[in-house]
């Protein structure tokens, strides 16, 4: 690579998390603002991010199909790290990690959840997130099961 595209990278890769802060940003300090649910029931949030990774991935499927067909730990690390592999790597996180949080957002409205509650785990799924879907989901059930019992007079 050269240093262009090194740098065409780099400028990608600072920007890319400027395409999904302001959905973030909505969702976590103004959860019940009238954009922000307008925004959220449709998909063109996680849409913006996995339009940018397309573009960056389709011009390279030659290179990329053979060591995604067939998985080896040297290879994709020497992929990631270049600042192509990791541009592409970033992305995909931003774009599928938006999906997440929409999922939940959602999720958590349909179940009357308090956003004072769900803030701080969609701040968890921005920052890591696997982790974040993991305690949400594993604090809905809690709740949902603390629910059921209160509603069936503690008999399960």
């Amino acid at each position: 690579m050269n240093a262009n595209s090194g740098k065409k990278m780099d400028r990608i890769f600072e920007l890319s998390g400027l395409i999904v802060l302001p959905f973030w940003l909505l969702m976590i300090l103004a959860p019940r603002a009238g954009l922000t649910r307008r925004l959220m029931a449709t998909v063109a949030a996680p849409l913006v991010a996995a339009l940018l990774y397309a573009v960056l991935v389709f011009p390279r499927l030659p290179e990329l199909l053979p060591l995604l067909a067939r998985p080896e730990l040297e290879p994709i690390t020497a992929l990631l790290g270049t600042p192509a592999g990791a541009t592409l790597a970033w992305v995909h996180f931003l774009s599928f990690d938006l999906f997440v949080g929409r999922w939940l957002y959602l999720d958590a409205g349909e179940r009357g959840l308090p956003f004072w509650f769900v803030s701080p785990l969609l701040a968890l799924t921005l920052l890591f997130g696997p982790l974040g879907l993991l305690s949400y989901v594993t604090l809905r059930g809690l709740l949902t099961r603390r629910e059921r019992r209160a509603v069936s007079g503690g008999v399960l």
